[in-house]
Order: structure tokens, then C-alpha cells, then sequence
């Protein structure tokens, strides 16, 4: 009998390929249904390479490959709406883990989601959030987890950011002056930074709306008895040679992919979760926080923000109540929840 269900969004990237592939080759994980999401399933190469990379090998793993365009809440409601119909049915287990991997960066350019917002909030947190809420009721009651993957680019004062400049100025210490500016792309519009890099400020703010979801939504679970159990938490994976980036200047990427196996293994030298980190080591460190209950993990790791496998603290403006409340209320806005969509009790 199955433990549970796996979800990981964004498998097919560098990051969630490595997941899958550490999902696939481990015999502790094929007690699990695993559900990975990629925006379009007939084009999920990278996923379906480590797939077939698995073939005979011994291990028989249940999963499925399902469609997820984060760009679009319709999807995101959609893919929830029938991962609860096959919990209810009983064809899959309750929710162990959602993983909440897949993201959206670019530094020169500004784009726009056909639902109207900037496409590193809708594709980074809003259309997460919608999942999240709506699978809530078939998530594991008494041990489901909810991972959110953070960076260290939610935050200005973090060392990681120092090398790019891009949070030089008074007017960038604070990523979320206000959600719509976040959410509608008048925040750190091209202007502000011609030469390029104003996208990677906007997907900080992305990463810090993720952020400030975990403390906001493990609040309301905590306040509802039947979702008490549940856990929200944060990791920063650190920064890692995946496709991520590919939306950056060129010779940013060109240098990047020739000199990262160099920075990984200098900077592991003296840090046991150094700023820079193989997708290998991020996905093991990810699964961990998934589902370990060894230290510093624990049985409900309830509202901790990890960089790696270690305890750390994320941004002051992560933690600011006032700014995540706001963010809650626009999202129930943007997303147009109703009554019904979402078990959570306090949902508005």
C-alpha cells in the first residue's frame, strides 16, 4: 500500500529533473505515487530522459507526467480540480508532499501572463497559491508537507546578491512596497535598469511573495483544527547550473556554464551549503525537507525557512505580517477563489 502522494511541480527543469531522478532511483521513494507537473507534456524531454534512464532497473515506481502552465490560473485550478477527484475516488493517496519547484526568471526583458500579471508572480507564486489552497483538502492530515523553494534573491542584504548590484540603492531594499506593484509589473520596470537585471529584481519579489506565503498560510492551518497538522516550509536550494538563467545576458550564461562546476567545488570547500550547489545535492536537501523527520527537521517543521539542509532565517520583509496579509487578500482577488474552492476555514 502506497505512503502517500509526491507532488513536484516543474520536473522537466534542472533543478525538478533532479528531484525526479532522485524520486525514481531511491527504493524508500517507491512508497509513494509521484505526480510531476511540466508545462507541456510532449515536449518534457529532460523529464522523460531521466524517466527512461530508470527503465528495468529494478525499482517500480508509480508516477505520472501532468500538465501545468503556471502562466495560467484556468490550468492551475484545472490540475487541482482533478488530482482532488482522484484522492476522493481513492485511485491516488492523500497529498504527502507538494513540492512547490517550478519557476520563471528573466533579466532583460518583461513579459506578461495572458491573465494579466507579471509572468514571474503569476508563474513563481499566484498560480502556486492556487493549487495550494485548492489541494489542501487532499492533502495528508496528519503528516503532509508543503515545500516552498526559496532564493537567496528575495533578499537584498544576502552576500549572493552583492555581485550583481542589482539592489544598490535605497528605493530596492524593500522588494514588495505594495502587491499590485508586484503583481501588475510596475515594479523595477526596464527603465530602472537598461542595462539589464531589473527582471531578476522582479523575480526576487516573486520568490519573496513564496516566502511570505509560507508564514501566512501555515498561520491559517494552524487556526484550523482540521488542517493543524499540516506543514508549511521554505527552502533555498542555492544556486545551481540549471536553465534557470537562460533568460540572462548571454555572456552571463556563457561564463556561468564554464566557470559553476569551478564555484561548486571551491565554495564547498569551506560551507556545507554554500552559495553555489549541484542540482544533485538541492534535490536531495529538498527531499529531505519533504519528508524526513530527522534533525533539524522534526516531525512538523512548521513555518522554518532552510538554506539547504540547515535552519536559517529569511528576510525581514518575508516575515513582515502586514505585507503578508495584504498579499493573501489580493491573491483571493486576483484569483477569484470562492467559497467552495478550498477547505481551509479561514480562507478569505
Amino acid at each position: 500500500m502506497l505512503k502517500g502522494a509526491i507532488i513536484v511541480t516543474g520536473a522537466n527543469g534542472g533543478l525538478g529533473s533532479a528531484i525526479a531522478n532522485k524520486l525514481l532511483s531511491e527504493a524508500q521513494y517507491a512508497e509513494y505515487h509521484m505526480i510531476f507537473t511540466v508545462r507541456n507534456v510532449e515536449k518534457a524531454n529532460v523529464l522523460q530522459e531521466v524517466i527512461d534512464s530508470h527503465r528495468g532497473k529494478g525499482i517500480s515506481s508509480s508516477y505520472d507526467v501532468v500538465p501545468l502552465d503556471l502562466t495560467s490560473l484556468a490550468s492551475g485550478r484545472k490540475l487541482a480540480d482533478d488530482i482532488n477527484a482522484r484522492v476522493a475516488a481513492g485511485s491516488i493517496p492523500p497529498i504527502r508532499a507538494l513540492v512547490l519547484n517550478a519557476g520563471w526568471q528573466e533579466w532583460t526583458t518583461e513579459s506578461f501572463t495572458k491573465d494579466g500579471f507579471e509572468m514571474a508572480f503569476q508563474s513563481n507564486y499566484l498560480t502556486h497559491w492556487l493549487l495550494t489552497v485548492k489541494l489542501l483538502q487532499s492533502m495528508d492530515k496528519n503528516k503532509g508537507r508543503i515545500v516552498v523553494l526559496g532564493s537567496w534573491s528575495h533578499d537584498p542584504d544576502h552576500p549572493g546578491n552583492n555581485y550583481q548590484g542589482f539592489y544598490k540603492g535605497e528605493q530596492w531594499r524593500q522588494l514588495h512596497p505594495k502587491t499590485e506593484a508586484v503583481a501588475k509589473g510596475t515594479f523595477s520596470k526596464p527603465e530602472s535598469l537598461p542595462a539589464g537585471g531589473h527582471g531578476f529584481r522582479r523575480y526576487g519579489a516573486a520568490k519573496l511573495c513564496q516566502i511570505m506565503m509560507v508564514y501566512e498560510l501555515q498561520a491559517r492551518l494552524d487556526a484550523d483544527p482540521a488542517l493543524s497538522n499540516i506543514a508549511v516550509l521554505g527552502i533555498d536550494p542555492g544556486a545551481m547550473p540549471t536553465p534557470l538563467t537562460r533568460r540572462a545576458n548571454p555572456f552571463f550564461v556563457l561564463v556561468g556554464r564554464a566557470i559553476f562546476p569551478i564555484l561548486i567545488f571551491l565554495s564547498g570547500l569551506f560551507s556545507k551549503n554554500p552559495e553555489f550547489r549541484s542540482s544533485k545535492k538541492s534535490a536531495k536537501d529538498v527531499m529531505a525537507a519533504a519528508l524526513s523527520e530527522d534533525e533539524p527537521y522534526g516531525r512538523s517543521p512548521k513555518a522554518v525557512y532552510y538554506n539547504g539542509d540547515e535552519i536559517s532565517t529569511s528576510s525581514a520583509e518575508s516575515r513582515d505580517k502586514r505585507k503578508g496579509l495584504e498579499l493573501w487578500r489580493s491573491s483571493v482577488e486576483y484569483t477569484g477563489l470562492t467559497e467552495g474552492e478550498t477547505c481551509l476555514r479561514n480562507w478569505r
